[in-house]
């Protein structure tokens, strides 16, 4: 207790001296103290129970505000460019997706076969078209407005298993959603960005569908292999591929933002408005989509976390094969750690709510 009120109090006062900075005109030297602030807070809630569920998502407005500050280490180092290392990190990640996996989880098809397809056609139709609306409304420019329906086109991610478990919803449920999104991707997200965000940029759909395959699906079938061959025999694995995940996510994030610094610094208020109406209308629309279909409650919350939660990893890397991260890729670098945020805010509202009493009280 005593630890979380120092950490919280150091934090406090970064704050206070970055917007001090701020008042007094010298906004190149206040960069650090918003890090800072930012670092002493997520080790706050890390140590928190109820919050400590934000603490990444905290860590990354972190890793968002030194890319913005100092760009230049996040665009090139010497005659390297950063943009090289997204395809290689996401791999990686989604390896560890696949070891986080089992081959049981397609099974989940023919156990729940309901679920999976009220969760798949919601996730393919509710986030695409949401996404293309809130583009248009919100009259971003081609390229940024691509980016929105990329993120809406794309599947989810593990995180949203994770926000089920704490949700107590139907984690079985969202293991075997994530795992088939994920393995329709490659047909899925190429036809919805075509039939969506053709207007605003060339989609060429056969390198699209490539590009997820070689990021995606191979990396998580290597991923799934190793798990079956070698489940148990490497504790050290299990150990580092969360961390190295959460580190090459980071990392992904900070590259975009900095090669995208000078939009976000036009349009980022209105970037983070359109994260949070697309994701909260993924919720809504999940969640009462299933309750049309007189779904449970477990199998109600699941669905709802599953389609407002999207793999921003995965978003980034296809902008980086279109060759326009800094613009297309905006999207995705900043609906990712708001979705993180608003996930695990949702799951610990639900956690208090007994999901069979809730079913008692519809019936």
């Amino acid at each position: 207790m005593k630890n979380n009120k120092l950490l919280l109090g150091v934090s406090a006062i970064c704050l206070i001296i970055f917007i001090i900075m701020l008042v007094l005109g010298k906004v190149d030297s206040s960069g650090p103290f918003l890090v800072l602030f930012f670092l002493f807070l997520a080790l706050t809630a890390k140590q928190h129970r109820t919050f400590k569920g934000f603490s990444f998502a905290i860590l990354i407005f972190g890793a968002v505000s030194l890319s913005m500050f100092y760009p230049q280490p996040f665009v090139q180092i010497g005659d390297f460019q950063m943009k090289r290392l997204i395809v290689p990190l996401l791999q990686i990640i989604m390896f560890g997706m696949g070891t986080a996996m089992s081959f049981n989880d397609f099974v989940g098809v023919i156990k729940m076969p309901k679920g999976v397809l009220v969760g798949l056609v919601c996730q393919f139709t509710i986030m695409p078209i949401l996404g293309f609306t809130i583009a248009s409304i919100f009259g971003f420019s081609a390229e940024i407005a691509a980016g929105v329906v990329l993120i809406g086109s794309s599947p989810s991610g593990l995180a949203s298993n994770v926000m089920a478990y704490l949700a107590r919803a139907n984690v079985a449920l969202s293991v075997t959603l994530t795992a088939v999104a994920t393995m329709l991707a490659p047909l899925m997200t190429p036809t919805l960005m075509e039939f969506f965000a053709g207007e605003f940029v060339p989609i060429d759909f056969w390198g699209m569908m490539w590009s997820i395959v070689k990021m995606v699906i191979l990396p998580i079938i290597g991923g799934l292999v190793f798990n079956h061959f070698f489940h148990g025999k490497t504790p050290w694995l299990d150990k580092a591929m969360p961390i190295l995940s959460m580190a090459g996510i980071a990392l992904i994030i900070m590259v975009i933002t900095a090669a995208g610094r000078d939009s976000l610094l036009s349009i980022g208020l209105f970037l983070i408005v359109a994260a949070i109406v697309h994701n909260a209308a993924g919720y809504f629309l999940g969640y009462w989509g299933c309750r049309l279909f007189k779904m449970d409650e477990r199998d109600c919350r699941t669905i709802a976390l599953e389609v407002g939660m999207q793999n921003g990893g995965l978003a980034s890397g296809i902008a980086l094969e279109m060759g326009k991260v800094a613009t297309v890729g905006l999207a995705p670098a900043v609906f990712g750690p708001w979705m993180n945020i608003s996930g695990s805010s949702l799951a610990l509202y639900w956690r208090d709510k007994d999901p069979e009493k809730i079913k008692n009280e519809v019936k």
